[in-house]
């Protein structure tokens, strides 16, 4: 598949358009480290919200969610309801200490809480996860732009695409700090749903089917296949092929979003931007209502592409699906896009990937930068020269940028070879290397939050066993350790292990006066 002039017509616009935005919100500097990671607490409600479902929609969920409509039924849109559990959880108990604390990253709770110590062990954690996390979805997006801009996996073309996206995330926010990047992240959400939803109707238009016939197809698929309409999946399933039952979104996924929405920098930060607890409180409960929705969009397609491609007997459209790519396994989203769509869908497309990947990448930029600047190198240099301006952590914060994108750059690399020796879906695997420094914050928080408890040497010894636990529950650590019997557990199943063990240890510690850990 080669891209046409239309294609690339499309391709210049949107970027055109970034680069306009960006000029546009660049225009004003920040004036201090506050300004330049929080905004000074000024950005609307509604951009906030909007940003965040940008963050947490990545390329993984554009190219692999269709993938969980094709291959399974409604279920995934289950875990929902974990996250509306987990949204009320952090609105009650954690937004509301974040700001009244004046926090600029959510870890220096737990200096006040334990020391020193304990925030910079917890911020060293969440950078080292998000690391693998962010270059996990960096290295997804870039194996899709590959295959649509240059028509080849090759390594060259990999990190060739790898380098585009790290290059253009950082050109856009560098200068603006957080504001850039909430601005930003709307448009590339605007970008990937009309996408998507262009995508979707070319599909309907293309079967032409009643829609009665639709639902009748996709209600009995034939075979030992249930409805897709399904949407509680009930069995009791704890390996990795059953984590979207309703046990697990109770469960697991409240535990995941806890996680993701109010002890990960990358989501919180934008939280915080607000004017206050309740105005954030607000944003992060619209986003997550807004996820619906657009989950549920992907999802539809996956059931459009069932039809396309399994049921021709309904139709006239034609396809064969050829899930491969030069040897390498596509997505039947990707596979879609390869062979079917039309010039000019095909560029919406790699724009739509771009966006997707772009709102992910400029986030972990900037809420990286956030946690080395804050937590680590402000109270170093201040203790030192206290005398330092203002305008000399802006200045860091765009060094700590461009350091974090080169080590997302390496990481997506890594990942490129990576991905190779594992079996994991698409979608799970970015998902569950977020479980590796989760499962350890969760069991230090929950013991913060819960119990007067705990010190900076058990925090320490819970984010290690957290790690370490989720590590050694992963099936190619087992094989390569030389394990008799490989354990098959589902990532959010893992998270519940690894938490209540780092939850165990951090408690158990007796507390200590501050003073005395400093």
């Amino acid at each position: 598949m080669q891209l046409t002039a239309l294609d690339w017509t499309v391709f210049f616009g949107y970027f055109l358009l970034l680069a306009a935005l960006s000029v546009w919100v660049n225009r004003r500097q920040a004036q201090n480290s506050q300004d330049y990671f929080l905004a000074a607490n000024k950005m609307p409600v509604l951009l906030v919200a909007i940003s965040v479902l940008a963050t947490s929609q990545s390329a993984a969920t554009f190219l692999g969610g269709p993938d969980m409509g094709f291959r399974g039924n409604l279920s995934y849109l289950s875990s929902n309801i974990g996250a509306l559990l987990a949204a009320v959880f952090v609105m009650k108990l954690l937004i509301p200490r974040y700001y009244a604390s004046r926090v600029t990253t959510v870890y220096e709770l737990l200096e006040q809480r334990f020391s020193a110590s304990a925030k910079n062990h917890a911020g060293q954690m969440y950078l080292f996860g998000r690391v693998f996390a962010s270059g996990a979805r960096l290295y997804m997006a870039a194996l899709a732009v590959a295959m649509l801009l240059f028509n080849d996996i090759a390594a060259t073309s990999v990190m060739q695409s790898v380098l585009l996206l790290a290059v253009v995330g950082l050109v856009c926010t560098m200068a603006g700090g957080i504001r850039s990047v909430i601005y930003t992240d709307a448009l590339q959400c605007v970008v990937y749903i009309s996408a998507a939803l262009v995508v979707l109707g070319y599909l309907f238009v293309s079967l032409d089917l009643p829609l009665a016939v639709i639902w009748q197809a996709l209600a009995e698929p034939g075979g030992d296949a249930g409805s897709k309409w399904l949407l509680f999946d009930l069995r009791h399933d704890f390996s990795s092929a059953g984590v979207f039952t309703l046990w697990s979104a109770l469960t697991g996924f409240v535990l995941l979003n806890i996680a993701a929405f109010g002890l990960d920098q990358d989501m919180t930060q934008r939280v915080l931007t607000c004017k206050d607890a309740k105005a954030g409180s607000r944003a992060l409960l619209s986003s997550v209502l807004m996820v619906i929705p657009v989950m549920l969009l992907f999802i539809v397609i996956g059931f459009l592409l069932y039809l396309f491609y399994l049921r021709p007997d309904l139709h006239q459209a034609g396809g064969e699906l050829s899930a491969q790519f030069q040897g390498e396994s596509v997505t039947v989203f990707m596979a879609y896009v390869l062979n079917e769509l039309p010039s000019g869908l095909r560029g919406l497309v790699v724009v739509g990937v771009i966006a997707a990947a772009l709102s992910t990448i400029t986030s972990g930029l900037n809420s990286m930068s956030s946690v080395m600047v804050s937590d680590l190198y402000q109270p170093w240099r201040l203790a030192r020269h206290p005398e330092t301006p203002a305008r000399h952590f802006v200045r860091a914060g765009q060094l700590g940028m461009l350091l974090t994108a080169t080590a997302l750059s390496l990481m997506a690399v890594l990942c490129y070879y990576w991905q190779r020796y594992s079996d994991m879906p698409l979608l799970a695997f970015a998902l569950s290397v977020m479980v590796f420094s989760y499962s350890g914050l969760l069991g230090v928080f929950f013991t913060a939050l819960f119990s007067r408890r705990g010190n900076r040497y058990t925090v320490t010894a819970a984010l290690l066993a957290g790690f370490i636990v989720t590590l050694l529950l992963q099936p190619y650590v087992q094989t390569s350790l030389g394990f008799a019997v490989t354990v098959d557990l589902g990532f959010t199943w893992q998270l519940c292990l690894g938490t209540l063990v780092a939850f165990l240890i951090c408690v158990s510690g007796r507390p200590l006066p501050i003073q005395q850990e400093s």
